[in-house]
């Protein structure tokens, strides 16, 4: 299944600088009210679990108590932490991606694909860690916040949506910058963090994959092995990671490729995310990634000295 938006590609990049980080302070905790007005308590005002759970996937149509997946065949699970949904609203609807915490200087930064939060009406955004239909919001919410201009906090490569999900699917990775919890805390103090590496090689001998599938009340997770994949398409040009894993429909894309996954902290070594080759895959059994090379690993650095205020 493609994994593309329902919506038109934008045309411009959401590369938005923000002001000083209104965020927690030294010790973690801080006000709750970003400078904007979209703060916590509006978010988990505006998404209600209903509205939540009625979401659609941007895409068309803690481990107690679970058992480890086998190699490349998924099952849903109770999900981790670091791990949860991006709610946003886009035109007349309510939808989501997948999305992670990476760590950062003001921990304060989500991961997803770009393909997720493009958009020039993309508004009431919103990260929650560890959704699941049965426990709505177990870590509270964190709202993407707003640069001066109304938009989203959002980083994507320009070369994204100037030339197209098909043409730019090397760079399908976007960082947001999230707002504290209705508590003042942020969110990498909340739940922890994947630590983001670049330049990695395209093969893994073993990588966790974790999203949302739109078919489930709670995410799902496998491991297998990663592959290099070499587009032969000249429209769609690059070389991408693949991963065989089972039942990884739309609402997946954004889910994080973790190597070295820690089952004791919940967290790993973000190398990857569903995203890049036809934004994610054509199938729900076989994974893509964009590669985490250079241009990723600058447009992470943009993101941190954005969120600072640089």
């Amino acid at each position: 299944m493609r994994r593309t938006l329902t919506v038109a590609v934008a045309t411009a990049a959401l590369m938005l600088l923000g002001g000083p980080l209104p965020v927690a302070g030294a010790e973690g905790s801080g006000s709750a009210r970003a400078a904007d007005g979209w703060s916590a308590q509006e978010a988990e005002a505006f998404w209600t679990p209903e509205r939540m759970a009625s979401a659609q996937p941007v895409t068309p149509p803690g481990m107690p108590g679970t058992r480890a997946a086998k190699a490349g065949i998924g099952e849903n699970f109770d999900g981790i932490p670091v791990v949860g949904r991006m709610f946003v609203m886009q035109g007349g609807g309510a939808y989501f991606c997948t999305a992670s915490v990476v760590a950062s200087p003001g921990h304060d930064l989500v991961l997803s694909a770009a393909h997720c939060l493009l958009g020039p009406d993309s508004r009431q955004v919103a990260f929650v860690p560890r959704y699941t239909r049965a426990k709505p919001r177990p870590y509270g919410m964190f709202p993407v916040l707003r640069a001066a201009n109304g938009r989203p906090k959002v980083w994507i490569d320009p070369r994204y949506p100037r030339e197209g999900p098909d043409r730019a699917a090397t760079v399908d990775v976007a960082f947001a910058q999230v707002g504290p919890d209705a508590d003042g805390w942020r969110v990498q103090d909340v739940v922890g963090a994947n630590r983001l590496v670049t330049g990695a090689t395209y093969t893994h001998a073993r990588v966790e994959l974790i999203g949302y599938p739109a078919t489930s009340a709670r995410p799902r997770r496998c491991y297998n092995r990663t592959t290099k994949f070499t587009s032969t398409d000249p429209g769609i040009p690059g070389s991408f990671l693949r991963i065989d894993c089972t039942g990884y429909p739309g609402g997946t894309s954004g889910g994080p490729f973790l190597a070295h996954y820690d089952p004791q902290t919940g967290t790993g070594e973000v190398v990857g995310v569903i995203g890049g080759w036809k934004t994610g895959g054509t199938t729900p059994d076989t994974s893509y990634s964009s590669y985490f090379g250079k241009e990723i690993r600058k447009l992470y650095e943009t993101a941190v000295a954005g969120a600072r205020g640089a």
